[in-house]
């Protein structure tokens, strides 16, 4: 398989938004530049796809911030949070982006996963096996060791968080 990026390359990038938010917010008391982490997710190659999967909550507070992304041009999917008798709650996305990546494998020659979750090894595995390009942008302290193995690159945002991250304003 070619591991190397070229102009022609066609690519989907799926953002677990979730995943994100929360390693920025709880490492670094930030939010992710999703700008410029799309930027270097397409690198230069021909983007035929970007979804963010993003979670709605009651107050709506969050609309602001879903607009910004499909104003890059990324397709968000949305969906409510879940929130069950003794105030546990769900937010996971993680079935939609493998079936949504599964369904794009077909027209694209790589795919850049957004997320640090172990839990998309066998997604990669599988992309692979169909002999695409997979990439993995994400944190490198809190992404799974496996994750990045699995990928044929990491890209740590860690190592350009000036770049990656916009500080909240208290």
């Amino acid at each position: 398989m070619n591991s190397v990026k070229y102009p022609d390359q066609r690519v989907a990038v799926f953002i677990d938004v979730q995943n994100m938010y929360h390693s920025a917010r709880s490492m670094y008391g930030a939010r992710v530049n999703f700008k410029e982490v799309l930027k270097t997710a397409v690198s230069d190659r021909k983007l035929l796809r970007a979804f963010a999967y993003v979670i709605r909550t009651k107050t709506g507070e969050e609309r602001p911030f879903f607009e910004a992304l499909e104003k890059l041009g990324i397709e968000t999917r949305s969906k409510d949070l879940q929130e069950f008798y003794g105030g546990a709650k769900k937010a996971d996305w993680d079935v939609g982006i493998v079936i949504d990546a599964v369904r794009t494998a077909d027209i694209v020659d790589a795919v850049v996963i957004v997320s640090g979750d172990g839990d998309f090894i066998p997604l990669v595995e599988y992309l692979k096996g169909k002999g695409r390009r997979v990439e993995v942008i994400a944190f490198g302290k809190s992404t799974s060791s496996k994750l990045k193995e699995a990928a044929d690159e990491f890209i740590d945002i860690e190592e350009a968080i000036q770049k990656y991250l916009i500080k909240i304003r208290r």
